[in-house]
């Protein structure tokens, strides 16, 4: 059929349509878009939080990520495996003048290929809905963002996270030591990450917290700080209590062989099949248990285990979630390395990048393994500038803001475009300990804290933050 489309003529194949707001609704378990111009870039939209957003060049096709064992914690394992451009949900054409034509699913389990003359939309499984649209980026994006689940109240908090200075080399003397140096300044959150509980799937204070996880939240709360915790509920590894006394929780393939969850903490991981109601039961009441220890924020991590191994798992996910979410109650619930738009409605906040580092970039992943989700900065960024188009739906967290100058390796030039992009988000968060910081760096530390500085964003790359302005497509 042909459409006028934004001023454009396009011709598609779908099982019907009808107007909305900014575009049309399409329907189809496939469909496929002609764009009239020879597309200049894709936007190719990355599976979960790490997995790559990003414009990228349709006639060049993506290098295999490596090593093959890392791409379930990657991205949607089909989509790495394909060898076309294919994203998550939603994709985009460039044309020559630079507007978009994009094709958003409105339904779980989609995904979208991008070729110079092609958007082809297919779904997983049973869904149907579509949107399209042709118009300037902001704007097209903005008109889907619209059609999405959204959850947002108020503005997000300011978080001190213990990872990316302690790492998993925490204990309760140590947490209480920081604890008493971030009360000095305007956090709201005192939020302790991975390395407090004995093993993946056991998630019971190890031998570094003698007095257990509730001690340390009454005394987050004496300091005048919500306590917040970090936990992977979908993630095991095989020597973990749990993957040896419920062998029947594991996920498995048609064979009945573990599916493998991706590779961290220099071992494989598995995971949890959610859609086993025992196993979705037990990931409910860690939420309680946390809840009844203390703590009403809630970081849950490494959350598309609940989805493996793709799209086809969305729906899974998110009726996994949806339980997690009531258990949760008023709590603030922060995903991470979550599927993207399978998690709107349901999360708080949502991180949208790889995690940051104090560097830049690691080249030897990067480059040579062609895996742009690794630690780092830029990596970070990239990912995070292409899903602000969320911010209407869900508190996006960008990650968090370096202050330091000890133990880190990125320039002050580098840590201000993290530190810009925060302020955009309103999402403001470091693991920097105080202890650490300069004078001038503590005092830069809190004007980020207790300041509101207006930002205005210029185009897709550029924003004025105060009387700043800051240009990101040059190191993009």
């Amino acid at each position: 059929m042909r459409l006028n489309l934004g001023g454009a003529e396009v011709f598609l194949r779908a099982e019907g349509l009808e107007e909305a707001p900014g575009g049309v609704r399409l329907w189809g378990r496939e469909v496929r878009v002609f764009p009239p111009f020879p597309a200049k870039g894709f936007f190719r939209h990355g599976w979960q939080s790490w997995s790559l957003a990003a414009w990228v060049d349709p006639a060049q096709a993506p290098t295999p990520l490596l090593p093959e064992a890392r791409r379930p914690q990657a991205d949607d394992p089909f989509l790495l495996e394909a060898g076309a451009w294919w994203g998550s949900g939603v994709g985009a054409l460039r044309g020559p003048d630079g507007r978009a034509l994009l094709l958003g699913a409105l339904d779980l389990g989609a995904r979208v290929l991008g070729r110079e003359d092609l958007l082809l939309g297919r779904y997983a499984g049973e869904g149907g809905a579509w949107f399209l649209a042709h118009g300037p980026e902001e704007e097209v994006f903005a008109a889907y963002a619209q059609l999405l689940p959204r959850r947002l109240s108020g503005r997000p908090p300011r978080v001190w996270c213990s990872w990316y200075s302690f790492y998993t080399r925490i204990g309760e003397d140590l947490l209480l030591r920081v604890l008493d140096e971030v009360a000095a300044f305007s956090f709201e959150v005192f939020q302790i990450d991975d390395g407090w509980q004995r093993a993946l799937g056991d998630w019971e204070p190890n031998d570094r917290f003698p007095r257990g996880m509730a001690f340390l939240a009454e005394r987050i709360r004496e300091r005048g700080l919500r306590p917040g915790l970090w936990f992977a509920p979908f993630l095991v590894t095989a020597d973990s209590p749990l993957f040896q006394m419920r062998p029947d929780w594991v996920l498995r393939d048609g064979e009945g062989r573990p599916v493998r969850a991706g590779f961290n903490w220099g071992r494989p991981l598995y995971a949890l099949d959610a859609g086993n109601e025992e196993v979705v039961e037990w990931a409910a009441d860690l939420v309680r248990k946390a809840l009844a220890w203390g703590y009403d924020y809630l970081k849950l991590d490494f959350l598309y285990a609940a989805a493996l191994p793709g799209a086809e798992g969305e729906a899974r996910y998110r009726r996994a979630m949806a339980r997690l979410r009531e258990a949760a109650g008023e709590a603030y619930l922060l995903f991470c390395g979550a599927p993207v738009l399978a998690s709107l409605g349901l999360a708080d906040g949502l991180r949208v990048g790889p995690d940051v580092a104090p560097y830049w970039d690691n080249e030897e992943r990067s480059f040579w393994l062609a895996d742009p989700t690794g630690p780092g900065l830029r990596n970070a960024l990239r990912s995070t500038l292409h899903r602000l188009w969320l911010m209407e739906n869900v508190h996006v967290d960008p990650d968090v803001v370096y202050f330091r100058t000890r133990f880190n390796l990125l320039s002050p030039e580098e840590m201000r475009l993290q530190e810009a992009l925060a302020h955009f988000t309103g999402f403001k968060a470091t693991s920097d300990p105080p202890s650490w910081l300069l004078p001038e760096e503590k005092g830069r530390l809190e004007a980020f804290l207790a300041r509101e500085v207006p930002v205005r964003r210029l185009g897709p790359y550029r924003f004025r933050v105060g009387e700043e302005e800051v240009d990101y497509a040059p190191l993009l």
